[in-house]
């Protein structure tokens, strides 16, 4: 096989389709599709150079594979990181960038509003172990000062959040974990790689699922973790290794090729979101409307910081809770009721009942999830046909 060497001089939309390309001796301009699961050597004696690192190669599917490694160089161009570890889901590289580092007595330290799945990590399965945690209001920088110690070796934040997309200040919060030598994980899935860039703020790893807006087409499951090589080739490459995570030949393979069209997408869908919010802003019959790239939104300063664009993702709020928010989504007729996102098609949910309902009617309202509420994904169909379905589905 041949590899085309990165330009460093490439623009970022010929990097997601031409970065980290294998070629096989065919020469094919679409990057093959590697379906085994293991690798022979030319000797016993290659084999054990293998193993021993002292020459680079496939081994077994666990460690590694072409349509992974394509994958991962790709996804670190993007990033502007030194490397990559992708996943099976999103959730597996959140519970692979937490449990690789810690150990009973560590401290963890999270923002309020996570998705349910982060939430029961941190909160049900890391205590387990021994690991304590606390949770704080993101916008809160007193807070985070007072919750950060020398005794804390992650933290892990979403922003936007899941679902109220509350921000959180990156570069504040990396600056109170350098003092006390803490790992700083940012979950970028709102965001997406194009919109903000944790790592320049001063995160140490950024995860993603890949599953959302890098698929894109509600195709397949995946996650991925981004940070310097040092970092994951010693403590996150032995844990996913031994452990078992990897993405599949074909999840890879399809996610690689989404990459080609990333950028077109994310433009659309924020296109899309941009007008939607606008729109919905002013409707008399939306009682609030979150989106960061609204002014209203409480924290629209730190939107405009550290995001290049408000994203693709709103949250509204209508009055008469659960029972008008049911009647509104039954409504839609080109939005689908989903509890995914990052689809080309726009979906949405409620997530009260849905993605948050294992958190706790009580947990919920004080972290701003009311029964009112509404996640939007927003998609790349035509503006006018969605601002129709919203309007006949608000009337």
């Amino acid at each position: 096989m041949k590899k085309k060497q990165n330009s460093k001089n490439w623009k970022l939309a010929t990097q997601l389709v031409r970065g980290g390309r294998i070629q096989s001796q065919f020469g094919e301009t679409s990057e093959a599709l590697f379906l085994n699961s293991a690798y022979s050597y030319d000797s016993a004696e290659a084999g054990e150079d293998l193993f021993s690192g002292k020459i680079e190669g496939f081994k077994y599917g666990r460690y590694s594979h072409p349509n992974l490694a394509m994958l991962e160089e790709r996804m670190a161009l993007m990033e502007g990181a030194e490397a990559c570890i992708v996943t099976a889901s999103g959730m597996a590289a959140v519970f692979a960038s937490l449990m690789c580092q810690l150990k009973s007595g560590d401290h963890v330290v999270a923002s309020k509003v996570l998705f349910s799945s982060c939430h029961y990590i941190i909160t049900q399965i890391l205590p387990r172990f021994g690991i304590s945690y606390s949770l704080v209001d993101g916008a809160d920088m007193a807070a985070w000062g007072k919750a950060i110690s020398k005794k804390t070796r992650v933290v892990f934040i979403e922003t936007p959040a899941n679902p109220t997309l509350e921000l959180v200040d990156i570069a504040a919060v990396a600056k109170l974990c350098k003092k006390t030598g803490t790992c700083l994980i940012i979950d970028n899935v709102f965001a997406t790689p194009l919109l903000q860039h944790p790592l320049k703020l001063g995160a140490d790893m950024v995860v993603y699922s890949t599953t959302k807006h890098i698929d894109g087409q509600g195709r397949t499951l995946g996650g991925a973790i981004l940070g310097k090589r040092k970092l994951l080739d010693e403590v996150v490459m032995p844990f996913v290794r031994h452990t078992g995570p990897h993405m599949s030949q074909f999840n890879a393979w399809v996610l690689l090729k989404s990459l080609e069209t990333l950028k077109l997408r994310v433009d659309k869908h924020c296109d899309n979101a941009e007008a939607l919010a606008a729109f919905l802003e002013k409707h008399p019959k939306v009682s609030r409307i979150i989106y960061p790239g609204l002014k209203s939104h409480p924290h629209y300063a730190v939107a405009k910081k550290q995001m290049s664009r408000g994203g693709p993702m709103i949250a509204l709020e209508l009055k008469g809770g659960k029972k008008a928010a049911f009647k509104f989504m039954n409504a839609l007729k080109v939005f689908d009721i989903s509890n995914n996102l990052g689809n080309a098609k726009s979906l949405v949910t409620h997530p009260a009942s849905t993605t948050h309902a294992s958190i706790g009617a009580e947990e919920r309202r004080k972290i701003g999830i009311g029964d009112g509420l509404i996640r939007l994904s927003v998609g790349i169909e035509d503006i006018e046909d969605l601002k129709a379905d919203i309007e006949q589905a608000l009337g």
